[in-house]
């Protein structure tokens, strides 16, 4: 395994160093994320915040700003407060010590297992995803991965391959090989270094294994919101803290009830966000975007102000703003009202 990830490892950037706030990002960041993506993201993050102090100092709308896009943003809200933590009680430093890394926001055991293994060379086993897989066919599991007893079951399989080996190494190549190799479908079995010890491969099961989990149904949500025009500039709020996109911004909007067309939707969920009355809506995109098992589409439509006072009262938002086209790059949306924001750049006729 060592032999073969020294040959076949990617350049990542964050191995270059092992620094572990570097290690930290990144695990994070990889998350149900593919790794093209990671390194994009990851490389502007180190830009802006290239140190635990300067992240810790920085206004968590920057913080929200620079993971817009990766989806998950509690992930970055701990991140945040992570860092304000390192900084007042760590010097800034990243702890080697596992109790205390568990002990910080959105660091969990996976978290710390791999930041102690690969930014500090100890010995913790790295369960990933990918690892998971490699394991269930070199040992040709036949229950599923989250049955009762399965996790602490791989956590000692993993726990006995790591025993002796380099740890930073072992568990990269492990993870690597997951990600390059013994992938989901059409594994490449005939290049994997330790197809001899695959009790999969040798009774044929390799593709149904790891046992897949139940399917989970998706759920279709349908939604409508106002871009509000006034003077050439639109109004958007702050999400609240405790929201699933808690911090962001958005267009106000919301689920349409039943028996509602969108643009009624559209105006009741105006009226009763902010008070605001819309005149008439004028549609001017419908896009879809998905998170977990949400499918959601939805239906954006323009109106103007009119006459009545452009301050809002605000019922489901923690702050808000009038802002130019220009403007709205500087905020954090999520996925849906993004698109909308990219099309408006397209679009724009000064409302």
């Amino acid at each position: 395994m060592l032999s073969w990830f020294d040959r076949n490892q990617r350049a990542l950037p964050w191995r270059q160093e092992y620094n572990p706030y570097h290690i930290w990002i990144a695990e994070i960041m990889a998350q149900q994320t593919q790794m093209e993506r990671v390194v994009d993201y990851f490389s502007r993050w180190i830009e802006r915040f290239p140190d635990i102090h300067a992240l810790a100092v920085a206004p968590e709308q920057e913080v929200l700003k620079a993971w817009e896009g990766l989806g998950y943003y509690s992930r970055a809200r701990n991140i945040h407060r992570a860092a304000s933590l390192l900084a007042a009680r760590h010097g800034g430093e990243i702890p080697d010590d596992h109790g205390q890394l568990l002990a910080l926001p959105g660091i969990g055991p996976y978290t710390a297992a791999a930041i102690m293994s690969i930014a500090f060379d100890r010995p913790f086993p790295v369960l990933d995803a990918n690892v998971q897989r490699i394991l269930a066919r070199l040992t040709d599991l036949d229950r599923p991965l989250r049955a009762a007893g399965t996790q602490r079951l791989l956590q000692e399989v993993a726990t006995r391959l790591l025993a002796g080996e380099r740890p930073r190494l072992f568990n990269q190549a492990m993870m690597e090989l997951g990600a390059l190799v013994c992938t989901p479908r059409h594994p490449g079995c005939d290049r994997c270094p330790v197809r001899d010890h695959c009790r999969a491969l040798a009774a044929d099961v390799v593709a149904e294994r790891p046992l897949p989990r139940p399917r989970q149904e998706g759920v279709r949500i349908t939604m409508a919101c106002v871009i509000l025009c006034h003077h050439g500039r639109v109004y958007i709020q702050q999400r609240l803290p405790d929201d699933v996109w808690g911090g962001l911004w958005e267009f106000p909007g919301g689920r349409l009830k039943a028996g509602e067309s969108p643009d009624q939707a559209a105006r009741r969920e105006l009226r009763e966000e902010t008070s605001f009355r819309a005149g008439n809506l004028r549609p001017f995109r419908t896009v879809t975007h998905c998170y977990t098992r949400y499918h959601v589409t939805l239906h954006a439509f323009f109106s103007n102000l009119g006459q009545c006072s452009h301050v809002p009262v605000l019922r489901a938002a923690t702050d808000y703003r009038w802002v130019d086209l220009a403007g709205l790059s500087g905020f954090p949306f999520p996925a849906g009202h993004r698109q909308l924001v990219g099309h408006l750049k397209k679009n724009w006729k000064n409302g």
